[in-house]
């Protein structure tokens, strides 16, 4: 059987990249809709490899199936992506600044919790006094 391109199992071993993830990059629109065999089976064109590659850097930096579609939508239509991009990534980094605000302040309370643990007494509490103690001290916090 000649087929000049790739069978599912192979892009998924060459590219790292899971058969149920390859369906569902094209059925998300990521990746192109394959060419079939008479036996319907999947067969890939070789530069595949270079859109999953690309995709799977952009899921490593946090960027959603639909940023991604979005980007590659954009270079198919014959335009750079990189403005688009460099907005995504000056949001994405807005975003994790603020991610990073709020869990180093859980870390706070956590640690706060972890410190009056030996000295506070068990009172009548709905299920655990240590943490809603801790509950009620950030909330007294937060007032002016």
């Amino acid at each position: 059987m000649a087929r000049d391109g790739l069978l599912i199992g192979e892009v998924a071993a060459r590219s790292g990249v899971s058969r149920k993830a390859l369906r569902l990059y094209e059925a998300a629109g990521i990746v192109p809709a394959p060419r079939r065999t008479a036996a319907r089976y999947r067969v890939y064109g070789i530069d595949t490899l270079a859109l999953l590659a690309f995709v799977t850097q952009a899921r490593r930096l946090g960027f959603t199936l639909g940023d991604i579609k979005e980007i590659i939508s954009i270079k198919q239509s014959g335009r750079a992506p990189c403005h688009h991009v460099r907005d995504l990534v000056s949001r994405k980094a807005t975003e994790l600044d603020r991610t990073l605000t709020d869990l180093k302040t859980v870390r706070q309370g956590l640690r706060a919790l972890l410190r009056r643990w030996p000295s506070q007494r068990a009172s009548k509490a709905l299920v655990c006094p240590h943490i809603e103690h801790v509950n009620t001290a950030m909330n007294k916090r937060r007032k002016p």
